[in-house]
């Protein structure tokens, strides 16, 4: 198992869609939709594609809850029928093809359907598949959990958000990134976001001494 590289990696996100909030009780939905969001702005610091699809804004799920389409700010959203393998989308795959990469991180709802059947279709395509655990959902924590050990099973790698931004930052003496990495952890890593508040209290006082 290797080490995420970010110019080999694509974020794909799938319907990540307000009317599914009201289904899933595999994770408390604040804590899904920060994790959705902490995933996407990864993505636009560390220049890694994001892949985002969801059905039509008037279809039954709706549209993608307003925090992660304020975060997507102009990126496209594929617009799908009713298939649950993002794939069987053409403007999806090309997407997923053009973009290059053949490391995908796959995020969405639910987890045992459109997030599977895409992630299982990604890997027969010879990607390699990382499920972003936390910035997915499950209609219980059971139905989650089997299809996550079925994904494993199947060759995918489960990560969290953080986990893949600390990857693709790497160390804190990559300046480039390093402030905008702080902030993803300051807004949405409370445990860590507290503990460097802490710090930086500190060597406020410090200085002051």
């Amino acid at each position: 198992m290797s080490i995420l590289i970010k110019e080999q990696t694509a974020i794909v996100m799938i319907d990540h869609a307000v009317g599914f909030l009201n289904l899933f009780r595999s994770h408390q939905v604040a804590e899904h939709v920060n994790a959705a969001v902490a995933l996407a702005k990864t993505g636009k610091i560390y220049d890694v594609p994001l892949i985002v699809t969801n059905g039509a804004d008037t279809d039954g799920p709706g549209p993608l809850v307003a925090p992660l389409k304020e975060t997507l700010g102009d990126t496209e959203v594929i617009v799908r029928g009713g298939n649950f393998n993002a794939f069987d989308t053409p403007d999806f795959a090309r997407a997923v093809e053009e973009s290059g990469r053949r490391t995908l991180l796959v995020s969405g709802l639910m987890t045992e359907g459109c997030v599977a059947q895409t992630a299982l279709a990604a890997l027969d395509r010879g990607f390699e598949v990382y499920i972003v655990v936390d910035a997915v959902a499950g209609e219980t924590a059971e139905t989650h959990e089997a299809a996550i050990q079925r994904l494993v099973a199947a060759g995918a790698k489960p990560i969290t958000w953080l986990a893949a931004a600390s990857e693709f930052q790497g160390s804190y003496a990559n300046l480039e990134t390093v402030q905008q990495f702080v902030g993803l952890m300051m807004e949405h890593s409370p445990a860590l976001g507290a503990m460097l508040q802490h710090s930086a209290a500190r060597e406020a006082l410090a200085a002051t001494a």
